[in-house]
């Protein structure tokens, strides 16, 4: 700043304007030499900026603790947010059709392909058709039968939870894993989470399975032709011209007993974070080292025989008894 000013006084001739322009310049570089001293590239504002942005996002990754994901606890957490994905999305964007044609006797009067389409929830009884009456170019409005809505939103409800569950816990699995083993809070919560999971998983698969197999039946083409009056005349002619494909459906039911299988198996590495399993491994610790110097101790003392012949027995209780044999065997005196 000195040499600016010394510069400014040095050239009288020079206008503010052109003054103030070399000051910036001087100033520029010495920022430029600053920011290259502590490895900073100082190009423009905008560089910085970026450079800035990037180090955050850096920090924030080498917070995280990647390597939980490749611990069965977090590997399998990732396998049951993908698994519940393809859970919801194979049931709830599900849609169908079948068609099914009346061939009348009045040709004008037939209709040989007539659409019937549905989708999820799957309530059929809101689903209608029209086909030939037969009968002077009449038609009538017909409904499927049954009502399957609550089994299948149960599903899709359950594979949704379980899917922005799955997301939570991974997260903070990675980035949060001291708060998470505090107080054993999380390990805990996490326990009965999972548990209750498994269950509904259980049930929401064997009566999404259930409610499958009824809306096959309700959709199959031939049990649809005997809503139709027309068909129940011999003189007219009912059959099937394309039935639903149900790919998709059975899909989802083999993913939603997979997260069963998934959930289910995850309890137990869970249960592993707990304290509840800690104070198991610290007891059963405890009792091994117990026994172990139990048979450590002696619990009693031999006696030894000494070169007299002497035989000398000391037990726990500190009792002692003394046999001496000396010479030739033991020789009584009785008195008369």
């Amino acid at each position: 700043m000195k040499a600016s000013l010394l510069f400014s006084v040095a050239n009288p001739c020079l206008s503010p304007r052109q003054t103030t322009f070399l000051n910036n310049n001087k100033k520029n570089e010495e920022d430029s030499a600053f920011f290259d001293g502590v490895g900073i590239r100082a190009e423009s504002p905008l560089t910085v900026t970026r450079d800035t942005s990037i180090g955050s996002w850096l920090a924030l990754a080498s917070v995280g603790t990647f390597q939980v994901l490749k611990l069965p606890l977090g590997f399998i957490r990732v396998l049951e947010w993908l698994f519940a994905i393809f859970a919801f999305a194979t049931c709830g964007g599900y849609s169908g059709q079948l068609r099914v044609s009346v061939d009348c006797m009045e040709k004008a009067s037939s209709n040989l392909s007539i659409g019937i389409d549905f989708a999820y929830p799957f309530r059929l009884h809101q689903v209608s058709f029209e086909a030939p009456v037969c009968e002077a170019m009449r038609r009538e409005r017909l409904f499927l039968i049954g009502d399957y809505s609550s089994s299948a939103e149960f599903f899709v409800t359950i594979a949704v939870f379980a899917f922005l569950y799955s997301l939570v816990a991974t997260v903070v699995y990675i980035f949060f894993q001291n708060k998470y083993r505090e107080n054993n809070r999380g390990p805990l919560i996490d326990f009965v989470v999972t548990v209750v999971f498994s269950f509904m998983w259980l049930v929401s698969s064997s009566a999404w399975a259930k409610a499958l197999s009824d809306v096959k039946i309700a959709t199959d083409p031939d049990e649809v032709q005997l809503l139709i009056s027309a068909c129940k005349v011999q003189t007219n002619k009912c059959g099937s011209v394309q039935g639903p494909r149900w790919s998709g459906l059975n899909t989802s039911v083999v993913f939603g007993f997979l997260n069963f299988v998934l959930w289910a198996g995850n309890i137990w590495f869970v249960f592993k974070e707990t304290g509840w399993h800690k104070g198991a491994s610290r007891l059963a610790g405890g009792a091994s080292e117990k026994q172990a110097d139990t048979f450590n101790q002696q619990p009693y003392n031999q006696g030894s025989f000494d070169q007299s012949g002497s035989y000398n027995t000391q037990g726990n209780l500190g009792q002692s008894s003394e046999y001496s044999q000396v010479g030739g065997p033991t020789s009584y005196s009785n008195q008369m």
